[in-house]
Order: C-alpha cells, then structure tokens, then sequence
C-alpha cells in the first residue's frame, strides 16, 4: 500500500437500503441465514481488536534523511499485546504509536519483520494498570472459497476503524515477483492505503489475511496475505526476529508455463529456467532446462505457477551450508546435483546520508538490486539525490555506482563515511572532491563541488 495521501480526499456518501417498503428492517425468513446478523457479529468479534499505526520513518530515497509520520493499520493476535502488521507500515521507523478501538494508545515496538512476505510483529508497551487486550483468533486460510464473504477492516486514508465488505476473489493468486514464498488472498472487498496491515476476517470472526496491496485502476483489486503464512511467519519473528532462510540460486518455473506458452509433458518436477551467477546452483552445475523431481528425500512438482512458491519455501529452509541431494532429470537421464545452500542473508542494503554533498548512499544488495549486482557485487551506489543539491549539479544520479572517492577506493558504507567526514572536516576547508562511479557499464568521472550550502528543507 501506498504511504503518501492526495491533496484532497473526495468523501462519496453511499444511501444502503436496509428497510423494506414500509420501513420496517428486513427480516430473515425462516429457515433462511440472518446475513445481517452474521456479518454483525463477525465484525464484533475482531473489530476490538484493531489497531491504528502511526510510525514515524526514516527516508534517504530524496537524497537526504527525512522523517516523515505514516499511517497504517494491524491487529491484536495476543492478550499480552502482539500486533500483525505489514512489513511495510513499520520499515524504517524510528518511533510507532498505536490506538486501540476503545481510544487507549501505546508506544510500540518491533519484535520482527520479514520483507519477502511484507509482514511484521509488533509489542505493545504496555503500562502494568492495563488490563488483559482484547485480540482476534487466527482463522484457518486455507478453508476459503471463492465467493466466501469476508470484511476488510483498518484505517484507509488514515481514517480509523472503518469495515468494507466484500467476497473472496481468488484464494489462491499468484503474481510475478510479489509471490517468492507465499500465495494471495485476492478480494474485491474495498482496500485503499492506510489498509495495508489490517485484518481481512471471515464470517466466523477470524483473521484470514492481512491486506496488504491493492489497485484502484478500473476497479478495486486488493490481496491480503493469507493467515496460514501469516501464523507460520509470526512463530518465527517471535522465536528468532527473522525467518532466516538459506539460498541456492536457481530460477524455477513449473511444467505447464502459460505465460512463456513452454508445456512439458511431465507429470512431475519443476523446471530449472536458470542460475543466478557464482550461486550454489551453478557452482552445483545446474543447467537451463535440468527437471529437478527430488530434493533430499522429498519429491517436488510444480504444475503451474501457482505451485512455484511452496517448491521455493521447501528449498529456503535447506539447513545452510550443508549438502543437499537434488535428483534431476537431464537429456532423459536422472542424474544427482549437490547443492551447498547459503544464508539468504539481509534482502535490502545499508543506507547512509552525505548531507553536505546533498546525496544518500546504499550498499548493493542481492535481491533487492539485482541489476546494480550484475555489473558489480559489492559496493555502494547512490541511492537519492537531493534537488537542488551539489550532486544533482556535479550531474550525479541515482543508481550510479560509486567506486571511489578522492582517489581511494570504495566499497562499504564505512569507507564512504571515512572518507566523507575527512574531506569535509579538512583544514583549509575543501571545496570539491573526484567522485569515480560506473554508468551504464561505463567508468565515469565527476567532481562534486560542495562549496555550496543548500542548507535543509
């Protein structure tokens, strides 16, 4: 979900017809579900537990460290005060605040977060007069059908408890580089920013998603994670404060690929589409086009896409840095490749500000640079460029990666800082500095002239 809100917020009043002709309440007839009632109670039952967020993050994406208060929402899944959220509501936040249904508020603080699947657990702080906290049950995600009735609850637009009802769309979506590990819960019900970390809720009462992301482009798709993984990534970030998964390096894809129009007539495995370079898959030898059937002693099939992220969540929790068997068929042979799988490590990279220079800095990461990490893996890059600013103005620009400083070279965070706080401390004061950076695939130079101050915004 997006942070940031529009200028202006157009409030659309919706009349429902909830009476009859002689306006007197509709009634069930008997025999028949009272749906009213059912959905009332069903609200009743989580709506106690909702909780409105309200972080205040730390930014370096204009080229300056900024603190800027956001909106979000979650939910009690513990009486002693433990909150689902999404990842992304609380991602770099310094400080989080959280109003409960009944107007008490706590500061809060977080126990773990997991960026692959975009959620978060938090701790409310609580004070020892509090009583118990009213939270919400865990439904079972995996019972849903298209067509179920479910409410999406939270704060849109950072406005409060507010409920919107809608149906089950597709219980399980899978979408291109937004589903590694886990499936969607898709739902027309509506979902708008300051959504994102709330509950959607069945029927019965029970959290089965956390909505998550939507679209507002021709009609209102929103997907919320489903509670099945949420349970299961909670476990973790309570035990660990991460899920530490481990990482081979092979891209998958299943026997029926719709989207490539690729069809293999298979009834089981999934295909290797390829290996990221220097990964334990292609150190391991995996090729294009190898059929893996069995990882250790466990068979694996990925039919369609929608099967692709329980094969990834299998091999993420290969134990790291120690062999595993994988069986493979290649050229109509069954062959066996050992793989040494690695600790997946951190997925987004250190961030630093260089504020005289009006520029923030970032260490190339992995997974979440990949095309920075093919030119070069390791290093720093500029992450954000202030405007006006002396980078902007030495013609730096963001995603240059910077390879070194005042004649020295540079690939850590720490070096820059060195390097950075010497310059600008030196006696007579320097006014510029030879910035070496790679555009492009192309070795560049510029010279950062920083006799300007362009102060703060």
């Amino acid at each position: 979900m997006h942070r940031f809100l529009p200028a202006v917020l157009a409030l659309v009043a919706l009349a429902a017809a909830s009476a009859a002709g002689d306006g007197q309440p509709l009634q069930a007839h008997p025999g028949q579900v009272d749906t009213f009632r059912v959905i009332s109670d069903a609200k009743a039952r989580v709506f106690p537990a909702l909780v409105f967020i309200k972080p205040v993050v730390e930014t370096y994406q204009r080229g300056e460290r900024e603190a800027q208060e956001v909106t979000g929402s979650g939910v009690l899944i513990s009486p002693d005060g433990e909150v689902v959220t999404n990842y992304h509501v609380v991602e770099r936040a310094v400080s989080i605040r959280c109003l409960l249904y009944d107007g008490r508020h706590f500061e809060a603080t977080v126990v773990g977060t997991d960026k692959d699947t975009d959620l978060a657990l938090l701790k409310l702080d609580l004070r020892g007069d509090d009583a118990l906290l009213p939270y919400a049950i865990l439904g079972n995600s995996e019972e849903l059908t298209e067509g179920d009735f479910v409410m999406a609850m939270g704060a849109p637009w950072g406005l409060n408890r507010s409920v919107s009802l809608g149906i089950v769309s597709c219980t399980g979506r899978y979408i291109p580089d937004h589903s590694e590990y886990s499936l969607w819960l898709q739902t027309d019900a509506a979902l708008n920013p300051g959504n994102s970390g709330g509950p959607l809720v069945n029927t019965s009462g029970e959290v089965v998603g956390i909505s998550t992301m939507a679209t507002m482009l021709g009609g209102n798709l929103g997907f919320a994670v489903p509670s099945s993984t949420v349970e299961w990534i909670s476990s973790h970030l309570r035990s660990d404060g991460e899920v530490i998964r481990t990482w081979t390096g092979l891209r998958l894809q299943p026997l029926r690929d719709f989207n490539r129009n690729m069809y293999f007539d298979v009834g089981e495995g999934v295909i290797v589409a390829g290996a990221d370079p220097a990964s334990p898959a292609e150190l391991a030898g995996f090729r294009a086009g190898d059929r893996i059937v069995r990882v250790g002693q466990t068979p694996v099939t990925a039919v369609t896409d929608i099967d692709l992220p329980a094969v990834r969540s299998r091999l993420a929790m290969l134990p790291a840095e120690q062999d595993a068997a994988f069986e493979v068929y290649r050229d109509g042979q069954l062959v066996t490749l050992t793989v040494v799988p690695t600790i997946k490590g951190t997925v987004e990279g250190e961030e630093l500000d260089l504020p005289r220079w009006n520029m923030t800095v970032k260490t190339i990461n992995r997974f979440d640079n990949p095309d920075l990490y093919f030119v070069r893996n390791e290093g720093i890059f500029i992450y954000g460029t202030r405007f006006p600013g002396n980078a902007v103005a030495s013609g730096l620009r963001s995603n240059d990666i910077i390879t070194g400083i005042d004649g020295r070279p540079v690939t850590t965070l720490e070096q820059a800082l060195e390097i950075y706080e010497a310059v600008i401390s030196t006696e007579p004061r320097r006014t510029r500095v030879v910035i070496e950076y790679v555009r492009g695939g192309t070795q560049r130079q510029a010279v950062l002239d920083f006799s300007r101050d362009y102060g703060s915004n």
